[in-house]
């Protein structure tokens, strides 16, 4: 099912702040790396391109990102603000790489009202469950049934909610849309 960018675009617009979940872009396999210092691929770091671009032309360019401290999270992000600049303030989190779903709540509750778009950028499965405890009951059901499958790389998660992040319960988000590198194609 191919998303509709324009769509998401108009309803991200209809909120006042937006989150969106990522999970890192294509690392290398293990092997010569251990798994915190797995490096991005080629075609890693063409995805983590695409969705930045991607995301700057729907328009939602994060004002704050929360980065794991994994090296292909860092790739990722570091990539992708090749084409933000310097709007987002990154914070590199190494409670993303091993602290589950809660670090990803922390992070919402450590972001300040004023920001609009905030970006947590981490790993699997912690990226797609910490999605299914934030989408609201009213969510659309074939959107929410991607997120029983995982994020794959690069993937996105994104939710609107009138509410600041720091005020953001379970099941309290609209999840808009789930976006892969490809749907930037």
């Amino acid at each position: 099912m191919a998303v509709k960018l324009g769509k998401v675009e108009k309803k991200a617009k209809s909120y006042d702040h937006i989150l969106i979940i990522m999970r890192h872009a294509k690392a290398e396999p293990f092997g010569e790396y251990g798994d915190r210092d797995r490096p991005l691929s080629d075609k890693g770091l063409k995805q983590a391109k695409a969705v930045g671009k991607g995301l700057l032309g729907l328009g939602l360019v994060p004002n704050r990102i929360a980065c794991s401290g994994a090296l292909r999270t860092q790739q990722t992000c570091a990539k992708m603000l090749k084409t933000f600049g310097d709007v987002p303030k990154v914070d590199y989190r190494q409670s993303l790489y091993d602290g589950g779903i809660q670090a990803v709540l922390d992070e919402l509750v450590q972001t300040k009202d004023k920001h609009r778009v905030l970006m947590v950028l981490g790993h699997e499965p912690t990226m797609s469950i910490a999605s299914q405890w934030l989408a609201s009951h009213d969510s659309d059901p074939a959107t929410l049934d991607q997120l029983n499958l995982g994020l794959s790389t690069a993937s996105i998660a994104v939710f609107g909610s009138n509410k600041p992040f720091s005020q953001w319960q379970l099941h309290d988000a609209d999840l808009i849309a789930v976006i892969t590198p490809n749907d930037f194609d």
